[in-house]
């Protein structure tokens, strides 16, 4: 329906607030009449309605008036053809304008299409709630004064386009495999449409090194899902049960890191390394064999293109496989902000009782238990963090 009635108003606010509109009359209308036999369809006309309204009040002349009401009658003619035809992601390729800057493309499409809430879009982007509430409030503000239109774009357009896109998607799969905060240690609905979005991104862009490593990290961390929950706690990689994994999915993951790897040898790319990364965990038979020299290795060629805290955290652990855990913990502490990130503090706190610092481990469970995290893992920090304290 927003998908639908933006391509139509060519205005994210009239569409939002005619889609809330619908919404709030069907939970007034329906338990007095009943659900009809198709709601999506009267939904749809009831939003379209609502938008006509606000057109025709917001209309200051007769010929704006007739070209908004052109704008909302879209059922009386031809449906028209775009290059891209699903209407959730051609809906994020509108929405990830390039006059925006990649954050704030980011931020507005997971928070409008993707459903995340401002703390959910905050967590996935390490920015604060109040202050992703700022900074989507701006973006609106500089799309109704720069009249930025919500207009879908063509073919020659998706280029400038992917990287927002491919970011939103991988943000949403991150956050529906393991979710930051909350009861559930998935959200399996959220997973599940990254993966889909992905593959109708490989199938319309099919040469796009980028898209090819994306779905396959997508694929390669979706393959290991059925190990890593037991008894709703989570469960390390290096203590999963590997024959669960999904060996098609790995299958296809490593022909695509292969065919990405072949297109960007002197060009890396964000996801395609990331994808190489998993593929070296999901190819060793057990966690005695992955190869961490691989592993750090292009982490330093990762580190080079996006030179992120979490990005330096994951190359840390790396280290410690690698070179011992002292160079792992060094490696670490050198992080600059990420005192708000629980997973760093968990991952300071395992090296730390590798190294026998059982109080410093201590401290460190008990800085990421008061961080936002999710059931699992709050569940096997709690366990850890009891392992570490001396019998009573």
């Amino acid at each position: 329906m927003l998908a639908a009635l933006v391509r139509t108003t060519g205005s994210l606010a009239i569409a939002e607030d005619a889609v809330q509109d619908a919404i709030v009359t069907a939970l007034e209308v329906w338990p007095r009449t009943q659900v009809p036999d198709e709601p999506r369809a009267w939904l749809t006309v009831t939003a379209r309605r609502r938008a006509i309204d606000v057109l025709r009040r917001e209309a200051a002349r007769g010929g704006k008036e007739l070209a908004a009401m052109a704008a909302v009658e879209p059922d009386d003619g031809p449906v028209p053809e775009y290059v891209v035809h699903d209407d959730l992601l051609r809906l994020l390729f509108t929405c990830c304008h390039p006059a925006l800057s990649l954050e704030t493309q980011v931020a507005l499409a997971l928070r409008t299409l993707c459903g995340l809430s401002v703390a959910e879009t905050g967590r996935a982007l390490l920015v604060p709630e109040a202050t992703m509430a700022k900074r989507l409030t701006r973006a609106r503000q500089k799309i109704a004064v720069a009249g930025i239109p919500y207009r879908v774009p063509d073919a020659a357009e998706l280029p400038d386009r992917i990287r927002g896109v491919a970011a939103t998607v991988y943000l949403l799969f991150n956050e529906g495999y393991s979710p930051a905060d909350g009861d559930a240690p998935e959200r399996r609905d959220l997973a599940a449409q990254a993966l889909r979005l992905c593959r109708l991104l490989r199938e319309l862009l099919p040469d796009e090194a980028s898209i090819m490593g994306l779905l396959a990290l997508v694929l390669l961390t979706e393959a290991r899902r059925p190990a890593r929950i037991d008894a709703d706690r989570f469960v390390l990689m290096a203590d999963q049960d590997r024959s669960l994994w999904d060996a098609s999915l790995i299958r296809e993951g490593v022909l695509l890191v292969g065919l990405a790897l072949q297109r960007t040898p002197d060009s890396p790319d964000l996801y395609v390394l990331q994808a190489a990364i998993a593929a070296c965990h999901c190819l060793a038979a057990t966690a005695g064999d992955t190869d961490w020299v691989a592993i750090t290795s292009w982490y330093d060629v990762l580190v080079r293109i996006a030179d992120t805290p979490v990005v330096r955290l994951n190359r840390a652990v790396a280290l410690a496989e690698r070179d011992g855990t002292v160079a792992g913990l060094a490696a670490m502490d050198e992080i600059d902000g990420l005192d708000s990130y629980a997973l760093w503090h968990a991952a300071r706190a395992e090296l730390l009782l590798r190294e026998g610092l059982k109080h410093e481990a201590v401290a460190a469970f008990e800085a990421a238990l008061e961080l936002p995290v999710n059931a699992a893992q709050r569940e096997h920090l709690r366990a850890r963090l009891a392992e570490c304290r001396p019998a009573s």
